[in-house]
């Protein structure tokens, strides 16, 4: 049977919108362009890095059985009322958001798109990607025009991994389409599933909304990380300063340090952006700086280390360092910008011997060896004469941990006051 929706693109953005919509009653189509990403997701296998942690197979295994179809079959594409591209957006060695998986899905559906179809992009762009790069693909590989022959708008993707509190259904949906007729027919699908839609003006608004979101996040995340390392050169408890501070009503909302920060929601600058080029907008000052901030903390973890050892009469040459989660968040095992890995790196060219844990991470490599995983997370850190707390997995008992290392140094600020070197 022709489907309601078509996903393109089933990774880390695609495939909880899919399980939303499909739980909603949606009939739903997903496409992958690789024959063999689409037979393993229709085995119940799922793609391993960015999907880590987002669904189970017996999650996909639910899905399929709701209705949920997966094809690499383009042909699909062109029986539906609704295309939703779901493309990555990573980005380059030059710190450019990379388009050209979302290119190459506007055009596969462009050569099949029928008039009436609303097409809707969730991906992370810069503001004016729908307008002057989503827009001229579709219209010429289909010969229709977008506001006229088909609705285009766009969504940002608010998806959070691990979050048992907010998921699709409570999460408001921001949409702005390139007409007022798009914009209806983007609300009218994602109030199938969404319990409350928000308006933007058009699409530009609604791509800066995920500009704004991302970068506050990154901004506030480079405060407190000034801040921790501020406050240990002073011999003050950051995490006493941020437990009193939370307590003030207005004017202060809560953000913790780490050793870096991770994820798909990457800082965007528009100072990288075709605008630029054209004289046009200003670059966002404040996010290249949160970046650097951010980009140090590794650095900053690793010299943390390598002191704590010196402390105890130890050289980070031959020691044993456990590294305790390795995802960019708790409770997932995406591995997206996990600052993990640099420190990883960093600790191995100083000569450390290293190991980690991980209940989400089977197996992890770090300059193109395998790390050896421990089974026994106690045990390994009561042997190691390092214990390096990186992500806060649920799992972890923290106080069982500070007993049993030698030495902890936690990154999260998660163990209790006095039982571990805090960043």
């Amino acid at each position: 049977m022709p489907a309601d929706l078509a996903v393109i693109g089933l990774g880390h953005l695609g495939l909880p919108l899919a399980q939303a919509a499909t739980a909603a009653g949606v009939r739903t189509v997903g496409y992958d362009p690789d024959p063999r990403a689409a037979e393993d997701l229709r085995a119940g296998r799922l793609p391993s890095g960015a999907c880590d942690g987002l669904l189970s197979p017996a999650d996909l295994r639910r899905m399929v059985a709701g209705g949920f179809r997966i094809t690499a079959d383009p042909a699909e594409l062109g029986r539906v009322r609704t295309a939703v591209i779901c493309a990555p957006t990573p980005l380059g060695d030059d710190r450019r958001l990379d388009l050209s998986a979302v290119g190459e899905a506007a055009r596969t559906l462009a050569a099949r798109l029928r008039p009436h179809t609303t097409v809707l992009l969730e991906s992370s762009v810069y503001p004016g990607t729908t307008e002057e790069f989503l827009r001229p693909v579709l219209e010429e590989g289909s010969g229709l025009r977008a506001g006229r022959d088909f609705h285009l708008a766009y969504s940002p993707c608010r998806h959070d991994p691990g979050n048992r509190a907010y998921g699709p259904a409570n999460t408001p949906k921001v949409i702005g389409g390139l007409t007022a007729a798009c914009t209806e027919a983007a609300a009218a699908f994602y109030g199938r599933f969404t319990e409350k839609v928000v308006r933007a003006r058009g699409p530009r608004e609604a791509e800066t909304v995920k500009v704004l979101e991302t970068n506050y996040r990154h901004i506030n995340i480079a405060l407190v990380n000034e801040m921790a390392v501020y406050c240990h050169d002073l011999g003050v408890d950051l995490w006493d300063v941020v437990r009193c501070a939370e307590t003030k009503p207005f004017g202060f909302q809560s953000f913790r340090p780490g050793p870096g920060v991770g994820g798909h929601g990457v800082p965007v600058d528009p100072d990288h952006t075709t605008y630029q080029q054209r004289g046009l907008g200003l670059p966002l000052r404040m996010v290249e700086l949160a970046q650097q901030v951010n980009g140090r903390m590794p650095r900053y973890v690793t010299q943390r280390c390598t002191a704590l050892l010196n402390e105890y009469g130890k050289s980070a040459r031959g020691a044993h360092v456990l590294l305790l989660g390795v995802g960019y968040k708790p409770d997932v095992a995406d591995e997206e910008g996990s600052p993990a890995r640099e420190i990883a790196s960093r600790l191995m060219e100083l000569g450390a011997r290293l190991s980690y844990h991980d209940p989400h991470v089977t197996r992890w490599q770090v300059l193109g060896r395998p790390v050896e995983r421990a089974d026994a997370v106690y045990e390994e850190a009561a042997d190691a004469d390092l214990t390096v707390l990186l992500q806060h997995h649920r799992t972890y008992d923290l106080q069982g941990l500070a007993v049993k290392a030698q030495l902890l140094l936690d990154t999260r600020g998660a163990s209790p006051a006095g039982t571990a070197h805090r960043l």
